[in-house]
């Protein structure tokens, strides 16, 4: 942890000062399963094979976002009154989220897009060009439409609403762009030390092209992704015991999972409402044409 913070300059392997280049051994680990269960045909696209990469996803993911008010305390002095009025800022936002999902779920979708976009592209901090940052956090979701643009609208679709399938096709679009852009930013993390990443990005880009979107993208963000965050998150947050640590990203995490479960339900309960009208109807005409058949 202390190296990705702080990599030294006497190695050309490392980056320079504030660049870091940590990729952890999960990484390679989890890279070379996922190649040697393509070559052996394993049906990573099944259902049982994504319910368990979802789950993965689930797990190892979530937690990188779960001490943000945390990080807010420790970067700002913050009184009682002040914390109340971060955290209630923090949970309106979320709502707002929520909001958006629910009533305009396209806006949503795009909205999410273009912010794990640059989340994303936070990982290249060795890249001082904020448009190649961004371009290359978005290159992580334009390889995936690259390799399976149907799976991908499959699961914007579900995610929004039937509409959402054009955003994959502009997503499809413009993926050879941001693509493009990304090999300049991993050639140029690689003139600048950032060897491991560079390495470990050309090799996740291509596996998330080849592999179905859920399994590629759990690659990317659970062993690549999520690491680097936790990683500085807790030289940060040093003085906070194990147990706090562990205890901060399982309740929120679960936070996050009950507030997704909850949004999901909410909107099948809409669905069926919405559909009670046109089944009562059809019961309607069903019964209308037996009771002529009874009477003729």
């Amino acid at each position: 942890m202390t190296t990705l913070a702080h990599p030294r300059l006497s190695s050309h392997r490392r980056a320079p000062t504030g660049r870091g280049d940590a990729v952890y051994p999960a990484y390679w680990i989890a890279a070379a399963a996922l190649i040697v269960a393509t070559l052996l045909g394993v049906p990573l696209g099944q259902p049982a094979a994504v319910a368990a990469a979802t789950i993965v996803f689930l797990g190892g993911g979530l937690p990188h976002g779960a001490y943000d008010i945390a990080l807010l305390r420790r970067s700002v002095a913050l009184d009682r009154s002040a914390l109340g009025l971060a955290v209630g800022g923090y949970v309106a936002i979320a709502l707002l989220m929520v909001a958006l999902w629910l009533t305009v779920p396209l806006v949503a979708m795009v909205l999410f897009l273009a912010l794990a976009s640059v989340h994303f592209g936070e990982d290249w901090a060795m890249l001082e060009e904020p448009l190649l940052r961004f371009a290359a956090g978005a290159a992580v979701i334009g390889a995936a439409t690259i390799g399976h643009p149907a799976a991908v609208a499959g699961l914007f679709v579900a995610m929004s609403d039937p509409r959402a399938a054009v955003i994959a096709q502009i997503v499809t679009a413009a993926a050879p762009v941001t693509l493009l852009v990304t090999m300049v930013g991993i050639v140029l993390a690689w003139r600048n030390g950032s060897r491991h990443w560079a390495t470990a990005m050309a090799v996740c880009l291509v596996l998330l092209i080849v592999l179905p979107p859920v399994a590629g993208f759990s690659l990317f963000f659970v062993f690549l992704h999520s690491p680097r965050h936790l990683a500085q998150t807790r030289l940060v947050l040093r003085d906070m015991t194990l147990a706090r640590w562990l205890g901060t990203g399982a309740l929120l995490s679960g936070l996050a999972i009950l507030g997704w479960w909850g949004c999901a339900a909410w909107r099948r309960l809409g669905s069926t409402r919405a559909s009670l009208p046109r089944r009562f109807n059809c019961w309607r005409r069903w019964r209308y044409r037996i009771c002529c058949c009874r009477v003729g």
